[in-house]
């Protein structure tokens, strides 16, 4: 497609909903299998996005926001789907946004999972708040507990895994819970050109409120990207806020029961379809 291969991965049965992975150059397993909650009366279609997971391209193939953005639309018109049913996470969730202001007779609804800042000055912020909660005592202690400890030497997978949750722990509002992600791996190429390529002040809010469109944004109270970002996203959408108490970046982990009651009644269901059309 395009000259790119993208991988697909689907979950369930009824109507479509696309899973738009963070990142950027991430890919979709990460998101399983919290996700899959969501999978009952919808069918959930992942793709691991160009440049990342299993659709790896060279390097002399651009993986800017406008290619994923394209690659998306070419998806839809091989689904044959007329409308699409979008559900974001983290960076996925401003690749949603870019595709609506891009293509928004091609939007059915947007659900945005703790969203990335819509708009390029409020992601200091998040990095800072990052940059904090990866400097608490406890994490510094735990990482020299692991340098010290001969675990590489010993058990590499082990080491490993351990050196990935001390790497995210700091999106979790329970840094413990960093153990139940799914270890992935970033695409640094992929991930600095798509940055790159929005540019230095980069704000989507103005085109977003343009839009008329269905649209929800859940988000973690103690998520390092700031609630106000959000709360933001979602006003320019003239969609709810959906706050998840005690809940970092990670709500699908974090907060399943909150997350799934959040999202369930808003994607489109099998149940609802069917009662529309009698």
């Amino acid at each position: 497609m395009r000259g790119v291969d993208l991988y697909e991965y689907r979950s369930g049965e009824g109507p479509e909903v696309v899973v738009l992975h963070g990142g950027p150059g991430a890919h979709h397993d990460y998101l399983l299998p919290g996700f899959d909650l969501l999978a009952r009366g919808r069918t959930l279609v992942y793709y691991d996005q160009r440049g990342g997971g299993r659709s790896p391209v060279g390097r002399d193939v651009p993986v800017g926001w406008r290619e994923h953005v394209d690659d998306l639309e070419a998806l839809r018109s091989i689904w044959g789907i007329d409308r699409l049913d979008l559900c974001g996470y983290s960076w996925g969730a401003l690749l949603a946004m870019l595709y609506a202001i891009t293509y928004p007779r091609r939007i059915a609804s947007l659900a945005l999972v703790s969203p990335a800042p819509a708009a390029k000055n409020e992601r200091l912020a998040f990095e800072q708040n990052l940059t904090r909660r990866n400097a608490t005592p406890e994490l510094v202690a735990a990482r020299s507990a692991l340098s010290a400890s001969g675990l590489r030497s010993q058990d590499v997978a082990a080491y490993n895994q351990r050196l990935f949750e001390l790497a995210v722990s700091g999106y979790f509002h329970d840094p413990q819970l960093a153990s139940q992600l799914t270890p992935f791996r970033i695409t640094g190429r992929t991930q600095q050109e798509v940055w790159n390529s929005l540019g230095d002040d980069f704000d989507l809010r103005p085109e977003l409120a343009r839009l008329d469109v269905r649209a929800l944004v859940v988000h973690g109270d103690d998520d390092p990207i700031p609630l106000p970002s959000a709360a933001a996203t979602a006003h320019a959408l003239k969609g709810p806020l959906v706050v998840l108490p005690d809940c970092g970046h990670v709500p699908y982990i974090e907060a399943p029961e909150a997350f799934v009651a959040a999202l369930d009644g808003f994607l489109p269901n099998e149940s609802r379809v069917a009662s529309r059309g009698s």
